[in-house]
């Protein structure tokens, strides 16, 4: 493997589109149908980053999202946290951020003598990281230790996150002066790391004719009926459904054997070992069965195949492989790899 060929480029895209969604068949997937579409109908042209969404909401995860300005980042997971149970915080990452700014701090009231805990904008159910490679690695170190663990320690004292905690966390792709890229070793927190690329012809036209109505003042958007949430609950009874939906032995066999390669792809392709110098974890597994599951009940089917493991496995594995600067010259990147490997390794 030299180079990504075109057929491999576009079965990597063809693999990444979602299988056709079939009718919801319980009241909580119906919900969730409910959801996407009324947050397609706001945020025109990214459907993948809605569905990805939904899928690290049902799998418990949290989402590193590259892409260039303008592309509805932000208003995703706003528009999502108004329609779900709970709160959205932004906080935009800047060199001289410090972790207390992210987890709160002890302040001291002189009218008690004490020292009282003031909360900070981690305590919120969805938080937008925006553009965290712009901050430094101790308060990147805050960041993960709260998503990994949904918890902080601040002054020797425990405080537990609000539940549901999604974390979505930014990347701008275009500019590097001045940032701190994440070490590898702490993407791997990252449930799936999502690629947002600009609008087709057809979205980028009804994206204008919003702003014209918008600015024009004959767009009207109600603000959410409370009634209409998703309420914890039903986002609690629709974890279980996901992680009791129906896969077969050799499906998960599969997607271990996927994961393996990734590590030692020798015995399908000797050439291809070459390019890579470190597989993915078994975080990687654990991502890749919960978000397949996630990606099969949104679209309101019974069980999971191969191709709801295909259609994640991207965004799983992108930022969990580290290939060797035989690939780098040779301009593989981690797609070209990852459909490599989904033509190599045999399905069930």
């Amino acid at each position: 493997m030299s180079q990504p060929s075109p057929e491999t480029t576009a079965r990597a895209s063809r693999v990444q589109e979602s299988p056709a969604a079939n009718p919801a068949s319980s009241p909580d997937q119906a919900a969730f149908a409910r959801l996407r579409a009324d947050l397609r109908g706001r945020i025109v042209g990214q459907d993948a980053l809605i569905e990805r969404l939904l899928i690290a909401l049902l799998a418990d995860g949290h989402l590193l999202v590259e892409g260039a300005p303008g592309l509805a980042k932000t208003t995703a997971v706003k528009e999502l946290a108004a329609r779900i149970e709970g709160d959205f915080q932004r906080v935009q990452f800047t060199p001289d951020l410090l972790p207390g700014d992210l987890t709160g701090t002890d302040v001291y009231r002189a009218e008690t003598g004490s020292f009282h805990f003031q909360p900070g904008p981690l305590f919120h159910n969805l938080v937008l990281a925006d553009e965290v490679n712009r901050a430094p690695a101790k308060v990147q170190s805050a960041l993960l230790e709260a998503m990994g663990e949904r918890q902080i320690t601040v002054g020797g004292r425990t405080y537990q996150l609000p539940w549901p905690f999604l974390v979505m966390a930014t990347q701008n792709p275009i500019e590097q002066e001045g940032t701190y890229p994440l070490p590898e070793a702490q993407l791997d927190r990252f449930l799936m790391h999502v690629r947002v690329d600009y609008p087709d012809p057809a979205s980028e036209r009804s994206i204008l004719d919003i702003a014209r109505a918008e600015a024009r003042g004959r767009l009207h958007r109600p603000d959410t009926d409370e009634a209409s949430q998703i309420g914890h609950a039903q986002i609690h009874a629709a974890r279980d459904a996901v992680m009791d939906l129906h896969m077969a032995a050799q499906l998960e066999e599969y997607l271990i054997q996927l994961v393996l390669a990734s590590r030692d792809p020798a015995p399908y392709d000797a050439d291809l070992a070459r390019l890579v110098d470190y597989g993915a974890s078994p975080r990687a597994t654990i991502a890749l069965d919960r978000c397949a599951r996630a990606h099969a009940w949104l679209r309101g089917a019974e069980y999971v195949t191969p191709e709801d493991v295909h259609a994640v496995a991207y965004d799983v594995l992108r930022h969990r492989v580290l290939l060797s600067y035989a690939a780098e010259a040779e301009g593989v990147d981690t797609d070209a790899f990852v459909a490599e490997l989904i033509r190599q390794v045999p399905a069930v």
